[in-house]
């Protein structure tokens, strides 16, 4: 018998291992649908590789991962888990730099065919007004003919960031999303998040504290492979074990 996952996305007990070095220890995460949480903990926590067990790329040694309505993602393969709605961005933004923001989300909405018929191909007015949208939600619709590789760095990734969503995926998993951004761009991305965040879950693996402050509503603290504290970022702050191990001040 399947038993209904705890949240929209469950993660239990996950461990993985390689050669031995547990990454990820017994880690439990569980996401709602709306919900924009974050990641934290110190390098090596574990949290980069939790995204990995997630998306398909690692498989763990041991622990469940279930979707909404009973739906095993354990077993699964990268491109299963993809088509089921879980998209990963990881840190540097992958586009294509030699076409123009407007077709890059036309090819990310057209997968199924490769890029020169994509490009060749007819499009609809849905499909241009869909586009559309997308620029306009990631700040884009004034680049819409730019091409893509002439764009800033935080364009680029809100550039990837509308790729993914073109997908329409039921998770979005990024990994620093804000990293080599300006102080504009930061905010803009933030902005963004919360909006996305709206109808999708949305998991941030996250080193920058001030960002974190700024945007989350729950963070999860990982630390060597394990969850250790989730909560506010208030209830984070406050907890004595996670001012030792993460942020380098002894309890007491």
């Amino acid at each position: 018998m399947i038993r209904e996952s705890n949240g929209f996305l469950s993660c239990e007990n996950v461990t993985v291992s390689f050669d031995g070095f547990k990454a990820v220890n017994g880690m439990n995460l569980h996401l709602e649908q709306g919900e924009l949480r974050f990641l934290i903990g110190p390098n090596g926590a574990g949290k980069t590789t939790m995204l990995d067990v997630i998306c398909g790329k690692v498989k763990p040694a041991s622990g469940t991962l279930r979707l909404e309505g009973g739906i095993d993602l354990t077993d699964k393969k990268e491109y299963q888990i993809a088509e089921l709605g879980i998209g990963r961005k990881f840190q540097a933004p992958s586009i294509f730099p030699g076409l123009t923001a407007f077709e890059n989300l036309e090819l990310a909405m057209s997968q199924n065919r490769n890029v020169w018929s994509t490009l060749r191909s007819r499009m609809t007015r849905t499909d241009r007004e869909r586009i559309e949208r997308q620029l306009e939600l990631i700040g884009l619709i004034d680049y819409a003919s730019k091409l893509s590789g002439s764009l800033s760095h935080g364009q680029k990734q809100w550039l990837e960031i509308g790729m993914m969503l073109m997908q329409e995926p039921r998770v979005l998993l990024l990994d620093e999303p804000v990293a080599g951004m300006t102080d504009m761009e930061t905010v803009k991305t933030g902005e963004l998040l919360i909006e996305i965040a709206r109808d999708k879950a949305v998991v941030v693996v996250e080193h920058d504290m001030e960002f974190v402050r700024h945007y989350a509503s729950k963070v999860t603290v990982m630390h060597e492979g394990k969850l250790l504290k989730e909560g506010t970022m208030k209830e984070v702050q406050a907890d004595q074990l996670v001012a030792e191990v993460y942020l380098g001040k002894k309890a007491g």
